[in-house]
């Protein structure tokens, strides 16, 4: 499975922001998939993550209520809804699949290159 994530962009706090990720190869509906995300300095951090049937979603607690993962597997997408953004979000977001679902980075096969997020206050 190869991944790509787009979306990114420089928005304002209180904005919102979509992140997509498409997916390429054999049997992405059969993948969780997840997003991180990495900011400056810091570890690469879990942000949400889907089953392979989309019927549940989890999400860090920095993400809940504010984040909304979907996809779309007759597509091969994943999207991340992010509403309310925060200076505290800039990061690098990571797009992931991998099986079983989990909220560790280390479970994750595939990884998308990663999209920019920049939050100005």
């Amino acid at each position: 499975v190869q991944l790509q994530a787009s979306g990114g962009g420089l928005v304002q706090a209180g904005d919102s922001l979509r992140l997509s990720c498409a997916a390429s190869g054999h049997m992405f509906s059969v993948y969780a998939m997840g997003w991180f995300r990495q900011a400056p300095g810091k570890e690469r951090e879990f942000v949400g993550s889907i089953t392979w049937s989309g019927g549940s979603t989890y999400y860090a607690d920095s993400a809940k209520g504010r984040f909304t993962i979907s996809r779309d597997n007759a597509k091969n997408t994943v999207d991340l809804q992010m509403n309310s953004l925060k200076p505290e979000d800039t990061a690098v977001y990571y797009c992931a699949a991998g099986r079983p679902w989990s909220s560790s980075a280390g479970t994750y096969d595939y990884w998308g290159q990663g999209t920019l997020v920049t939050v100005s206050s």
